[in-house]
């Protein structure tokens, strides 16, 4: 019986992945918002009413496409910022987002795009688009706690709304100094407005290719945030 219940298991993950390996190629060719489960269906040769017992809606499949994205690009980062020194962990955790993204275009749109019309994120989903802030978070606790974090003479302490909304970061970081958790809830939004600039062609004709402007952007970044000297050097 457990052999049975292993095999059935097995095959259920396995029909699972080729109905989200289908889904993804639907993104690439028609976007989310015209996901359709009847179209997966069809591609995989199944009745939509097979489909329907592995995600019962769009919405499902769509939730579980964006968790998928999330925890790719969350383990893609956490590799990269295991780097010893806390500034190249920095630099390289910011080129692992980029990576993934250029590698993923259309998961990355589905998470950081246009919001799908008529769909709403789950709470499911919170803990999964949290892996990237973490990570970022976690080199900069390593460097605080190595002495290495310096906090810039102009970092302004976060006061009045944003000092009650740092407390978030704050719980993630406890041995980083507000000022720079506070720079840091900026950053968080540059690094992925570059790649989404980059991603969605808003760089054609300037600075395109972006690899020379991304990489003056984190180096500016670490500076901004206190993380040490000779950062144009690595």
């Amino acid at each position: 019986m457990n052999a049975g219940r292993t095999a059935r298991d097995r095959a259920r993950a396995e029909l699972t992945q080729e109905i989200k390996d289908a889904a993804r190629r639907q993104l690439a060719t028609d976007g989310a918002e015209r996901l359709s489960l009847r179209a997966v269906s069809r591609e995989l040769g199944m009745v939509s009413s097979a489909l329907y017992r592995y995600f019962p809606s769009r919405d499902d499949l769509l939730t579980a496409l964006i968790i998928d994205a999330y925890d790719a690009l969350g383990a893609a980062v956490e590799k990269a910022a295991l780097v010893e020194d806390p500034l190249d962990a920095w630099l390289a955790a910011c080129r692992a987002v980029r990576a993934w993204a250029r590698a993923h275009p259309h998961e990355y749109a589905l998470i950081y795009g246009s919001p799908v019309p008529g769909y709403s994120a789950p709470q499911t989903t919170v803990q999964p688009a949290s892996r990237v802030a973490y990570a970022l978070l976690g080199v900069l606790q390593r460097a605080a706690d190595g002495g290495v974090l310096v906090v810039p003479a102009d970092a302004a302490e976060p006061s009045g709304v944003l000092a009650e909304q740092i407390g978030v970061l704050e719980a993630a970081a406890p041995g980083v100094p507000r000022a720079v958790l506070l720079r840091t809830g900026m950053i968080w939004a540059q690094i992925f407005g570059l790649v989404s600039f980059e991603l969605f062609g808003q760089y054609v004709g300037s600075f395109d290719p972006a690899d020379a402007l991304f990489e003056a952007a984190i180096a500016e970044h670490a500076r901004f945030l206190g993380l040490g000297e000779g950062v144009g050097e690595r």
